[in-house]
């Protein structure tokens, strides 16, 4: 690049050198400004780079002076402190719903946004955790193919897949399209789903964005507008346990009283208790009857009991004797 060039992007380079090589810890004398912007075929005289700092300042970027000793410059406030960086990088690589190539990808962005030297340390962060991830690269446009389609109030179609045994995708629907009108995107039991009409059967459906291929926005317009005008999503990622489908149902739950912060943490603080016996509570909650939710139950013993409906509790008494049946000696 010809020197006359690079001169005119003098303050462009400078702010990257600064960017790149200070913080609040570390910080370049004029001296080793000037040795940078050498190496990129720029020279400066001190002069000028008081007045390309002033430059920086009046453009928004905070350009500290340190005294400590020999007088040396630093980008002292950035739009991302370190430990904001820390936890946007946690979370990018604990997400189950981002690929691993995709988390490498993010997290180099992430750590651009700060020096060389606290990049190292986001490095570091990469490693800390082992969690699996998903293995769907096409992920990226299927939720980009969504939020078009939401957007310009018009349908989708796509293809839904299943793993089988043997460790291979099986499309669901005999390989056929599903068409859906998408009204929201939530993250629920980490993992990333689409919420939509199912026009054909007349109810809201959910589905793993990471398990949806060949997504496609539609030129009919969207269904359901009614069946959404007052959704909350929150009560509705509530009620559904772990997304799995099952007939809602009010159900009267009798929990230990130890159980109350689970139950809110499940239902929301703004659950009724009532008294029950001895040291107990009863909830009504609405729920997604199915063995996600028998599961759940189950998983606290004799600390949660099924009060009522009465179906539901013959339900549930089927789900625990077919799990004990299996263990049962022939």
């Amino acid at each position: 690049m010809p020197r006359s060039l690079n001169q005119k992007l003098k303050l462009l380079h400078l702010f990257k050198i600064l960017n790149e090589h200070t913080d609040d810890t570390h910080s370049l004398t004029l001296t080793e400004i000037q040795s940078h912007l050498e190496h990129c075929g720029i020279s400066a005289e001190r002069k000028s780079l008081y007045d390309d700092f002033e430059a920086l300042r009046s453009f928004g970027i905070e350009v500290e002076i340190k005294r400590e000793g020999k007088v040396s410059y630093c980008i002292a406030n950035r739009t991302f402190s370190l430990p904001e960086l820390k936890l946007l990088v946690d979370a990018v690589q604990s997400s189950k719903f981002i690929t691993k190539k995709k988390s490498t990808e993010l997290i180099e962005k992430l750590s651009s946004l700060t020096s060389v030297y606290e990049r190292r340390l986001l490095n570091r962060q990469v490693y800390v955790t082992n969690r699996i991830k998903t293995f769907n690269e096409e992920v990226y446009q299927n939720v980009d193919a969504i939020h078009e389609a939401i957007n310009d109030n018009k349908k989708i179609s796509f293809k839904y897949y299943e793993w089988t045994t043997d460790k291979e995708k099986r499309f669901r629907h005999d390989g056929g399209l599903y068409v859906i009108s998408p009204w929201a995107m939530t993250w629920d039991d980490e993992n990333y789903y689409m919420i939509g009409f199912d026009t054909e059967a007349d109810i809201i459906k959910h589905f793993r964005v990471d398990k949806m291929a060949f997504v496609k926005p539609l030129d009919e317009v969207r269904d359901g507008g009614e069946r959404f005008k007052n959704f909350d999503i929150g009560i509705y990622s509530m009620q559904v346990f772990g997304m799995f489908g099952g007939e809602r149902e009010n159900v009267s739950l009798k929990c230990h009283s130890s159980l109350a912060g689970v139950i809110i943490d499940t239902f929301g603080k703004g659950t009724s208790f009532f008294k029950g016996e001895s040291d107990s509570f009863i909830i009504n909650v609405n729920v997604a009857v199915s063995p996600i939710f028998f599961s759940w139950v189950f998983g606290f013993g004799d600390k949660i009991k099924i009060l009522s409906p009465e179906y539901v509790v013959k339900q549930f008494e089927d789900h625990a004797q077919k799990v004990i049946n299996q263990y049962s000696k022939n």
